[in-house]
């Protein structure tokens, strides 16, 4: 049997610790905090960097048949002094060019993004009456940082030569619509690829004989398809590849029967006047080469289609990659056997878990440091009760950060580094107090629950404060503005909730804890 308590505890600090010291849910709150703070790091969203909000519109005005200067005057001029009247916005550019103009409004870091959007938005629509007659409905793209950069990069190419293009985009075409579907994916984009396209060789000869323009033909064919790129000049044994016709017909048959014209009583076709050909989209310019590593040695360059996948706000990259990466993995066998092969090119959620593996270890490192430490100034007993208090404060700043919908990225974690001394602190000074009670001459004498309530509270009212004073120093810190505001973040975050923890488990458990390993020495000539 214990004796009654005499000591009267005048601090919060020494209420916590008699509340707690003999409390069977005591152990039971332990072990909860500790899975609590397990799950929260499982199931939190992985990032290397920490989340931005970046907001900002593009506005494209077209004025067809206008030349730049014309553009410049009557639409970028009058639209930029009219989105300058919004607040929040740091920067517009205007671009003038031939028959559109180009607009972009950039947010200051940090200003919420659907308000921005929708202040854009607001303002171009309720200012239509500046834009010139013939002016085309303004387009506003939103800037999404999120969905515009991917965090999986896959670059599919052919071993065989020959493969035609257009064979390849099917492929990574179909692998696209399954991967769009997967959780959490918002946007994927295939780059550099040939797709399918009716190629239109007009003979200008032929052309100049039936007495016909590229005009005429441009608007027969037009009436056919529902995509059809700009004319390039580009001429070959004098001949012009025009138009590519895509997704809209059958077969070359059915785009050389179009009648362009009526000459001499008689129907003039397409085929008349121009070679069909059903080929990739031959005026595409544009293209992407890849050498992969086989074998120890990297293979000849070669075309590629890059497949990009980009992921919604506040979700798991880690996650997002590996479900990509199982999915490829379904078709690899299939495109193998067709000559088909990938790399993926970048991997987001590969590089967010090594960078959080890597910083956890480097916390355990330094608890395993701490606790070392301890066992010489202390004794091992005493770097055993402080040790248990840093993975339960821990704990309770992830949780806390999990439910606040934070991430777990370089940040939030250097925050844990940088506060892993000071979490210590309130441990030490009750363990050490508790400590020097004990080896006071009149220890034997009393109580030990006692003595663990009077060494507890007589350091609260000095440690809250030293502990509030570190608080303030980080609040500063929640006030930086831009893209050092958004990057550091995580820091005033965090840092104050694990200084908090840290009183409430230095006060709950470290007397707890103590009252069951620590022994009070004997006296002098006695045996304890």
């Amino acid at each position: 049997m214990h004796a009654p308590h005499s000591y009267k505890p005048t601090d919060a600090a020494g209420k916590l610790a008699k509340g707690f010291l003999r409390n069977p849910l005591t152990p039971i709150l332990g072990i909860f905090l500790l899975i609590i703070g397990y799950i929260a790091l499982m199931l939190m969203p992985r990032e290397e960097n920490p989340q931005m909000v970046v907001s900002g519109s593009t506005v494209i005005v077209a004025l067809p048949g206008a030349t730049a200067s014309e553009v410049e005057n009557v639409i970028v001029k009058p639209l930029e002094r009219k989105l300058k009247e919004i607040k929040g916005i740091e920067h517009i550019y205007g671009m003038a060019m031939d028959n559109v103009a180009v607009i972009n409004a950039a947010f200051y870091i940090g200003e919420a993004k659907e308000d921005s959007n929708l202040k854009i938005y607001d303002k171009i629509m309720q200012n239509m009456s500046i834009l010139p007659k013939g002016a085309m409905q303004p387009i506003i793209k939103p800037l999404d940082i999120d969905v515009d950069i991917p965090i999986v990069s896959v670059a599919f190419y052919s071993n065989n030569p020959k493969m035609d293009p257009t064979v390849l985009y099917d492929h990574v075409k179909e692998i696209q619509h399954h991967i769009n579907g997967l959780p959490n994916v918002a946007v994927t984009d295939i780059k550099g690829a040939k797709k399918h396209q009716y190629n239109v060789l007009v003979d200008m000869n032929r052309l100049s004989g039936y007495n016909l323009s590229l005009g005429q033909i441009v608007m027969a064919t037009q009436s056919l398809a529902y995509n059809v790129p700009e004319i390039k000049g580009k001429t070959q044994d004098n001949k012009i590849v025009m138009i590519g016709v895509r997704n809209a017909i059958e077969s070359v048959e059915d785009v050389g029967n179009i009648i362009v014209a009526q000459y001499g009583g008689s129907a003039i076709y397409l085929r008349d006047v121009a070679t069909i050909t059903s080929g990739s989209d031959i005026q595409n310019f544009k293209s992407a080469l890849v050498s992969a590593k086989e074998d120890q040695t990297f293979s000849p360059l070669k075309d590629q289609i890059t497949l990009t996948v980009s992921k919604l706000q506040g979700t798991n990259a880690v996650n997002i990659a590996d479900a990509v990466k199982e999915e490829l993995e379904k078709y690899k066998e299939q495109m193998k056997a067709e000559g088909i092969n990938y790399v993926i090119t970048r991997n987001d959620g590969e590089r967010a878990n090594e960078a959080v593996n890597e910083l956890v270890f480097h916390l355990l490192l330094s608890i395993v440091i701490i606790a070392i430490l301890l066992i010489f100034v202390l004794g091992w007993r005493e770097s055993l009760i402080v040790t248990f208090t840093v993975p339960a404060i821990l704990a309770i700043t992830l949780f806390i950060a999990y439910l606040t919908g934070q991430t777990v990225n370089r940040i939030t974690l250097f925050a844990f580094l940088l506060s892993l001394g000071l979490l210590v602190d309130a441990a030490i000074i009750v363990i050490e107090n508790i400590h020097r009670h004990f080896h006071a001459p009149d220890a034997h004498e009393r109580d030990a629950d006692e003595l663990m309530i009077e060494a507890t509270d007589e350091i609260g009212a000095p440690t809250n404060i030293a502990t509030l004073a570190i608080i303030l120093t980080m609040v500063p810190m929640a006030f930086v503005g831009q893209m050092m505001g958004q990057f550091m973040k995580p820091i005033p975050a965090n840092v104050p909730v694990a200084l908090i923890a840290s009183l409430f488990v230095a006060y709950i458990f470290t007397p707890y804890l103590a009252v069951r390993l620590l022994k009070k020495p004997a006296p002098h000539g006695e045996s304890h």
